[in-house]
């Protein structure tokens, strides 16, 4: 199942908030984000709001919500979730007569505070990025990069959910054990090969009971929408842990979300057709459907940047590392991890957090990640302002942004998530 246009598609529509006309805007009437907010500086609980413009909509004072628990709203169905959709697009269309009472309800996202836009009961991150898994490999199994089942079955694990935070979030430098290569015992310490890895988040709606599977075509039914993920990890303290069950201290640290979910309603002129290269396997058919061939991947363009300590006193702006394109990194889709997540009766809930794994295009320019940037900090590169980086130093702040453009279509965004090593 993919959301069909309709009206609030509609690339002629224009919003009564003159910011969300404007060109290059991540939010225009078109989009619709939801996240959770209060005015900056109280003490008030966060309400449900929808980012428009430079301007967040306060659900509802706006009349359009009775409650203010995002997981009650993300668990609602698919028909009424797009009810909602249509009413926000009605009342915030030029001359819809809501302008009068629901501007009384918006709050300049400038004098906004943002959390995380939802409670997270679980995460699990996956590793659906070919080019990240190749390039990776590489490096530590030159003749087999990828393992014989990755072209099979759908490679996560659960992580940590707690430790998950909001954009503009600032962490501690991780600490663990770590094994030099010509060292006969390990020593503990604060990570040196410290990484972000850039990842769309996927973000569960309408749950599933214990026992009963999704199946792939309805799987989209079960998604609420998606956001930006950057799923640090600390390379030195993974080398040395991760076998046999996987990284433990090198990612249970942090995990920084963007404040605003995009719904897949609003992504359904950004479908591309998901197909497999000339040659691989195909899906088997539990992850496998007409629709999901048709237009299971995401057109969403992606991009890293990098401030040091040293160039935000300096007053200079962060630069571009990489950008690429989801359909380009992801060799499956996110209605095949929730179909596959689910197929053994596991049950998500509202609010599950399914990450996609590092999200690389083919070319060096694309990497997700420094690891494969610097090829495992083997060719350290060089900023504009003379820096050098093969991995993430204290004081640096990374920012990752991702939105949609298409010819007939108007551009869409998913803002930005930050971080700070402190």
């Amino acid at each position: 199942m993919t959301t069909a246009l309709n009206a609030t598609h509609d690339p002629k529509l224009r919003s009564w908030v003159a910011s969300a006309n404007e060109a290059g805007c991540d939010f225009p009437i078109q989009n619709l984000p939801f996240g959770r907010f209060r005015t900056a500086g109280t003490q008030e609980d966060f309400r449900i709001g929808v980012a428009i413009g430079d301007q967040v909509l306060d659900l509802r004072a706006c009349g359009l919500a009775d409650t203010d628990d995002m997981n009650a709203l993300m668990s609602a169905s698919a028909k009424d979730r797009q009810a909602l959709r249509a009413a926000l697009s009605a009342g915030l269309a030029q001359g819809s007569g809501k302008e009068a009472a629901w501007s009384k309800a918006l709050l300049a996202q400038a004098k906004a505070e943002m959390t995380v836009p939802c409670r997270i009961g679980d995460y699990t991150d996956f590793y659906t990025g070919i080019h990240h898994a190749t390039t990776i490999g590489k490096l530590f199994r030159p003749d087999q990069p990828l393992m014989p089942n990755y072209k099979w079955v759908p490679i996560g694990y659960h992580g940590r959910a707690s430790s998950i935070g909001v954009s503009g979030q600032v962490f501690k430098r991780p600490q663990g054990q770590t094994r030099a290569p010509d060292a006969a015992e390990p020593s503990f310490g604060p990570s040196k090969r410290l990484d972000y890895e850039l990842e769309l988040g996927f973000l569960v709606g309408r749950g599933n009971a214990l026992g009963e599977p999704i199946a792939i075509g309805d799987a989209e039914a079960h998604l609420f929408g998606v956001t930006l993920l950057n799923d640090w990890s600390a390379r030195d303290l993974q080398a040395w842990e991760y076998q046999p069950l996987g990284p433990f201290l090198a990612k249970n640290f942090a995990s920084t979300l963007s404040p605003w979910i995009v719904t897949m309603e609003a992504l359904a002129p950004f479908r591309a057709r998901f197909e497999r290269p000339a040659g691989d396997p195909q899906p088997l058919p539990y992850l496998d459907a007409p629709s999901n061939r048709e237009g299971g991947a995401l057109d969403i363009t992606l991009e890293v940047l990098l401030q040091t300590a040293r160039m935000r006193t300096a007053g200079e702006a962060p630069v571009r590392l990489t950008r690429g394109n989801t359909t380009e990194a992801a060799y499956w889709t996110a209605a095949q991890l929730v179909a596959h997540h689910t197929v053994n009766g596991c049950n998500l809930q509202p609010g599950d957090l399914l990450g996609s794994g590092t999200l690389s295009g083919p070319k060096p320019d694309e990497a997700g990640s420094l690891m494969e940037l610097t090829l495992g900090g083997k060719q350290p590169i060089t900023l504009p302002n003379g820096e050098k980086r093969t991995f993430l130093e204290d004081g640096d702040t990374l920012v990752m942004r991702g939105h949609c453009e298409r010819a007939g279509a108007v551009r869409i965004g998913l803002g930005e998530v930050s971080g700070t090593v402190a």
